[in-house]
């Protein structure tokens, strides 16, 4: 449900809405959510001093439950 979430209120960010792919792993720390977009929209995902990425991180966290949930946005 989570990487859903994510992947739906990421492709509402982007310019390139079909480029948006969600990886899920998990760590002993607990789950990570990769976010890979076009190239030329991980500016928008990380936005002015990493605002986006981290209300991104924060709706994650509150969705999460307690449960251990980390969002990393690749860079390729």
């Amino acid at each position: 449900m989570l990487s859903a979430a994510l992947e739906h209120v990421v492709k509402g960010i982007v310019d390139h809405p079909d480029a948006v792919t969600i990886r899920s792993a998990s760590s002993p720390r607990g789950e990570v959510l990769e976010v890979r977009v076009h190239p030329d929209d991980r500016g928008r995902v990380i936005g002015r001093g990493g605002r986006t990425a981290k209300a991104l991180r924060t709706l994650i966290t509150a969705l999460a439950d307690g449960q251990r949930v980390r969002v990393d946005v690749a860079d390729d």
